[in-house]
C-alpha cells in the first residue's frame, strides 16, 4: 500500500542526530545541514512539524537507570528537548524559515505553549512548528510525543529520521545478517517487539492510521529522496 499524497508531515529527530560527530551536546554545523534538508522539504509546500528528541543532552531512562527518580529525570530529558528545539528553530531561522517552538511545559520567555490551534494557524501561513518537552509528563517518551502530536495535528505521515535507515528484524549493529523490511505492519512491530518506536507510539499511529516512515537522516539529501518515494526507508502501516 503506498503512503497517500503528503500535505502536513511530522519529522521525529533522535537527538542524537544533533551531535554530528561529537560525542555529546549540539554541532552547529550539523543541525546547520539538517535545518537546510527541513527547509528544501518545506520549499515543496510540505507543513512541518518537527519533534526532537533529548539524547544528546540528557536521557531520562539512562538517569533512572543510574539510580534518580524516573519523574525528576523525565523532566530533565524535557528540558533538553526544549534546548534541542531552540537550536533548530535558530538554524531554521538563519535560513530564512519562519518557525515557532512549542513547549509541553510552559515557558513563555522562550517559547510558546502548545496550543492546538494556534499551531494549526502557524502552519496555514507556512511556518514551521516544533514541539518540545514531549507530552509533558514524565514515563512518556519523545516518539509518543510525536505520535500525539502528529494525530492531534492531523499529519499524513510520522518520519522518524535516525540513525539506521529503517527497521530490522534484530539488531543491525549486533547481526550483519539482519534483514532490513521495505514495509512491516504495525502489529507485526508491536508482535516482534521491533525497535521502531515504543509501543504506545505505534498503537497510536495505527489507531489514527497515521504511516511512520523509518529512514537515515544522516545521509545528506534522503529526506527529499524519502518524501519524493524513493531511498532507503521502511514503512509502518496496516498491510
Amino acid at each position: 500500500m503506498p503512503l497517500p499524497p503528503l500535505k502536513r508531515v511530522l519529522l521525529k529527530l533522535s537527538g542524537e542526530v544533533l551531535m554530528g560527530d561529537q560525542q555529546f551536546g549540539i554541532d552547529p554545523g550539523f543541525v546547520a545541514a539538517l535545518a537546510a534538508e527541513v527547509k528544501a522539504a518545506k520549499d515543496t509546500g510540505l507543513e512541518i512539524c518537527l519533534v526532537i528528541g533529548g539524547g544528546n543532552i540528557f536521557r531520562g531512562m539512562a538517569g533512572a537507570a543510574k539510580g534518580m527518580d524516573r519523574a525528576q529525570a523525565d523532566y530533565m530529558g524535557m528540558l533538553a528537548t526544549v534546548m534541542n528545539a531552540l537550536a533548530m528553530q535558530n538554524a531554521l531561522e538563519q535560513l530564512g524559515v519562519q518557525t515557532r517552538v512549542q513547549s509541553a511545559i510552559e515557558m513563555d520567555k522562550v517559547c510558546e505553549p502548545v496550543i492546538r490551534r494556534r499551531a494549526e494557524r502557524h502552519l496555514e501561513k507556512g511556518r514551521v512548528v516544533i514541539f518540545a518537552a514531549g507530552v509533558g509528563a514524565p514515563y512518556f517518551t519523545t516518539d509518543s510525543g510525536a505520535a500525539l502530536r502528529a494525530a492531534e495535528m492531523k499529519c499524513d505521515a510520522l518520519l522518524k529520521g535516525t540513525s539506521v535507515d529503517g527497521v530490522y528484524d534484530s539488531d543491525p549493529k549486533q547481526n550483519p545478517e539482519a534483514k532490513r523490511f521495505d514495509r512491516v505492519s504495525y502489529d507485526r512491530v508491536l508482535a516482534d517487539n521491533l525497535k521502531v518506536m515504543d509501543a504506545s507510539a505505534v498503537a497510536l499511529c495505527r489507531d489514527n492510521k497515521i504511516p511512520i516512515v523509518v529512514f537515515s537522516i544522516r545521509e545528506k539529501g534522503n529526506l527529499a529522496r524519502v518524501l519524493a518515494g524513493e531511498g532507503v526507508q521502511t514503512i509502518v502501516q496496516d498491510s
